[in-house]
Formats: structure tokens, C-alpha cells, sequence
């Protein structure tokens, strides 16, 4: 801080009013650790870096008191127009639905975050892709296991028949290992298997630990952007469904996916939630067997149910995944009456959702009795159905095994169902027709204002009749069974 000191005029006009404004001095500052020496030196004092201290600007903001300095960046800023795109582009891992999920394919110096519960088929999975790059992309891949043993993942990789010389494998669990394994293979793909088994000896805490895995994390982006190396992380969930580890983790990553799946059923989902390179709100089908995984390109044939004849109890509706529209079957089973509180059971359904269906049926039709039976509800081939649209299904398939009377098997229903009665639109109406008509449905109970003659398109093949309510649906069921 300078001080400025008037002093007396000397002879008649002589004397100095003000100081002259002192220039600013010189600043230094360490490339290293940014530490702030008040002079030029050699060597940091802070770090004992040598030759990383460079003179810098006084004038600038300021950060807990201490100037953050300018200085000249590695790479000047370019026009848009002239960066290229092409080491952006995605390239094709060879598993179709997983390309869907990541849209199209992984990006060379992407990071992705793979999560799942244990058994779900992580590495299956992962293995698969590692073999179609190897054989595919032109460049090695290495899968680094911290859970199992070369001999294990070599047994795995027999039964699934997906040995080639170019995939590369290694048991490691520090992060050092892992860099020198790049380093003498050099891949275009590394999956680490699973992150939370990695340490690193320059940071305190447990393996899998939050410090430990924010840091390996940290370390392995760093380097597959340096070198521009594909990267997948599996990690671990907890009993929530949530990535195990601090928030920043995700934060890290390109993209993040979640593995998800029933281990009675042979279903396997992948589905995005944070992806840098496309729609974050993909979903991608797989199907678990003995020989490994494979995609699902068409996978609405596994939720429905072929009947030689028309069943009570069922009705079909078009799930949204995603932006995928899968045709799932809704069942029912209407039990006995009972004394006392009777049993409201489901399987791939909301039991919330469920409980408030029966109650608008049993107000707002005349023929169902509904407080006193038990009531079973469940969706087949193992998928999870929880959005509103499944509302109608739901209402249809319960009063039609409460009725013994069967729904006609073209009918697909879509629809929210309110608390007075009233179907509510839901979204993607068009795509879910579509796949509908595709699959051979000729008729559809839509809600009010979704149907081609508001939107004024719809499959030529499929008659879409629009219901205001569930009284409606029903009388439009029982005429479409009995024509």
C-alpha cells in the first residue's frame, strides 16, 4: 500500500502537492502449485518445482485475498468453424443396443461410468465389447480386473467365445499398475473392472473409499483424454440403486449408464442417464444366457403372451422406455372374497398406482366389487412398467378378470387414469401406435385429443377410438370382443 506524504512549499511557488502514483510492481507465481512468491526464484519454495516461476500481472481478482494472475494459455482460442469434429466422432463398439445407448458408439478420451447391481452382468457385458472392439476397432483392448483373476475372466471369456489376440488382460488393484499396463499395451479401450477396487498410494483412505475413488477417477480422465483411449468404469450401487462413491463421480465422467435387471429373468437393461455425446434418455435391451449376452433389437415379443384363445384377466398396453415404445402385456387375477383386509399384490407394476386403479373402478363402475377380493397384478417377461400410460391397461385387464370377460387380443390400451374417472393424455401417443400397428394391434383406446383425428396422423392399418373415461374404455372393450 502506498502512502502519500504533503509537504510545505518552499519560497514562493515551490513544492510537491501529491506523490506520483507509484507503477505496480511485478508479480511472480509458480506453474506448479501457484504459489506467490514475492521475488523471482529458481526453485518454488512451495513445492520445490525448478524453473516454474514466471512473472505475471499485479491488476486482477482476487481469491481468499491472494490475486489470481493472467497468463498466456497452451492454446490460443479458435473461431467455432474452424475446430474439426472428427476426434469427437463415436466410433462402433459392435453391440448394437449398447451403440444405441451411447450414441453411437464410444468416442475416443470418453469416459464411461458403467453401474449395476452385483450379478446383473457387468462384465459379461463389458467383455463382449471388449472382444468386437479388438476384432473390429484396429487397436488393442485391456480389461483390468480388480475383482477377479486373469484365469477367471479367461474361462468366462471361452464360454462366451470371445478370445482374440488382440484383447489384453490384467488383475491389478493399483493405479500405478494400471498406468504402466497402458503404458506397454497402448489400447484404444480400457475397462477397469471395477473402480472402487483401485487404490493409489498418494492418497490417504480405503480402497473404494470417497477420496480414493475421486482421485483414481480424477487420474484415469486425465489420462484417457491425454491419450485419447475409450475408457469404461464399472461401478459399484448401493442398496438404493445409486453409484456407490462421492456425487463428483458422476460429475467426472462423459456418460453415465445404469445396468439394471431381474436375476429370475433374462432381461437386461441399459439405461442412460448422463450422456455428453447423445440422448441421455436412451435405453438399450439385452437378453442373459448361458453362452453370454446378446442384443435385443426387437424385444416386444418377450412381454406378451400368444393365446390360442382370448383370456380373461389381460390386456395389452405400449410402455415408454426411454424414447423406445415396448408392447407389454398387463395381467390380472381377481381372487376370492375375504374376511378382513384382502392382499393387493404386484410384480413389475406400482402398488400405488394399482391401489388407486381399483378404487376408481369401484366408484365409478356399477357391476365390480373390488374391496372385499384379492387382487394379483403383474406384467410379463420381467419388464418394470411404472409410468401413468399403463393406467388403462391396468383398469382394463382388472375388470375384465373381475367380469370373466376376455379383451379382445388386437386391443392395446394407453392412457392415464384420474380419480374421477378421466383419461389423461400421455406423451408419445404416435410412436406408441406405431409400434403397436407394427407388432399386427388393429385397435387402440387413446385418451381424448390423441387420436388421428385431433393430430391428424396414425397408422393407416389401426382403428384409434379416443375414451373419456373408464366407463367408456370399458363399453369400447366389451364391443371390440364381441364384433
Amino acid at each position: 500500500m502506498s502512502i502519500s506524504r504533503s509537504t510545505p512549499a518552499r519560497g514562493a511557488g515551490g513544492g510537491r502537492g501529491r506523490a506520483a502514483a507509484r507503477e505496480p510492481r511485478p508479480a511472480y507465481e509458480c506453474d506448479a502449485c501457484g504459489h506467490q512468491p514475492p521475488k523471482w526464484v529458481g526453485r518454488c519454495p512451495e513445492c520445490g518445482e525448478w524453473g516454474s516461476v514466471v512473472e505475471c500481472t499485479v491488476t486482477g481478482p482476487t481469491v481468499s485475498g491472494r490475486v489470481v494472475s493472467s497468463r498466456m494459455p497452451a492454446e490460443p482460442a479458435r473461431p467455432i468453424a474452424t475446430i474439426s469434429a472428427a476426434p469427437a466422432r463415436a466410433r462402433p463398439t459392435g453391440v448394437s443396443e449398447l451403440d444405441r445407448v451411447l450414441g453411437g458408439g464410444l468416442v475416443p478420451g470418453a469416459v464411461v461410468l458403467l453401474a449395476g447391481e452385483p450379478g446383473v452382468g457387468k462384465s459379461t457385458l463389458l467383455l463382449d465389447v471388449a472382444q468386437q472392439w479388438a476384432a473390429g476397432a484396429g487397436s488393442p483392448s485391456l480389461v483390468v480386473s480388480g475383482e477377479e483373476s486373469v484365469s477367471q475372466v479367461r474361462l468366462r471369456a471361452e464360454r462366451m467365445g470371445t478370445l482374440h489376440d488382440q484383447l489384453y488382460l490384467a488383475a491389478e488393484s493399483d493405479l500405478a499398475a494400471v498406468l504402466g499396463h497402458l503404458d506397454a499395451v497402448k489400447p484404444g479401450l480400457l475397462v477397469l473392472d471395477s473402480v472402487q477396487t483401485i487404490s493409489t498410494t498418494g492418497t490417504e483412505g480405503v480402497p473404494g473409499g470417497v477420496t480414493q475413488v475421486r482421485a483414481v477417477t480424477a487420474a484415469l480422465v486425465a489420462v484417457a483424454k491425454e491419450r485419447g483411449i475409450a475408457t469404461v468404469l464399472v461401478g459399484h450401487v448401493t442398496k438404493d440403486g445409486q453409484v456407490a462413491g462421492p456425487r463428483v463421480l458422476e460429475h467426472l465422467v462423459d456418460v453415465v449408464l445404469h445396468f439394471e435387471g431381474d436375476k429370475h429373468s433374462s432381461l437386461r437393461m441399459v439405461r442412460g442417464v448422463k450422456n455428453r455425446f447423445g440422448a441421455a434418455d436412451e435405453v438399450g435391451c439385452f437378453e442373459m444366457h448361458e453362452g453370454g449376452i446378446s442384443s435385443l433389437a426387437d424385444p416386444s415379443g418377450l412381454f406378451l403372451t400368444r393365446y390360442s384363445e382370448p383370456v380373461p384377466g389381460t390386456c395389452v398396453t405400449v410402455a415408454m422406455e426411454g424414447r423406445r415404445a415396448l408392447v407389454t402385456e398387463v395381467q390380472a387375477l381377481i381372487g376370492a372374497t375375504v374376511a378382513g383386509s384382502p392382499r393387493r399384490t404386484v410384480s413389475g407394476l406400482d402398488s400405488a398406482r394399482l391401489a388407486m386403479v381399483l378404487a376408481v373402478l369401484q366408484r365409478r363402475t356399477e357391476r365390480l366389487t373390488l374391496h372385499d377380493r384379492e387382487v394379483f397384478a403383474a406384467t410379463v417377461g420381467g419388464i418394470r412398467v411404472v409410468e401413468p400410460s399403463a393406467d388403462l391397461a391396468v383398469a382394463l385387464a382388472v375388470a375384465s378378470g373381475g367380469l370373466n370377460l376376455a379383451i379382445a387380443p388386437h386391443l392395446v390400451a394407453i392412457g392415464e387414469v384420474g380419480l374421477t374417472g378421466e383419461v389423461r393424455r400421455v406423451g408419445a401417443v404416435p410412436r406408441r401406435l406405431s409400434e403397436a400397428a407394427r407388432l399386427g394391434f388393429r385397435l387402440a383406446l387413446v385418451p381424448p385429443g390423441c387420436g388421428p383425428a385431433s393430430t391428424g396422423a396414425g397408422p393407416e392399418q389401426m382403428r384409434v377410438v379416443e375414451v373419456a373415461d373408464v366407463r367408456t374404455a370399458l363399453q369400447a372393450a366389451a364391443r371390440a370382443s364381441a364384433e
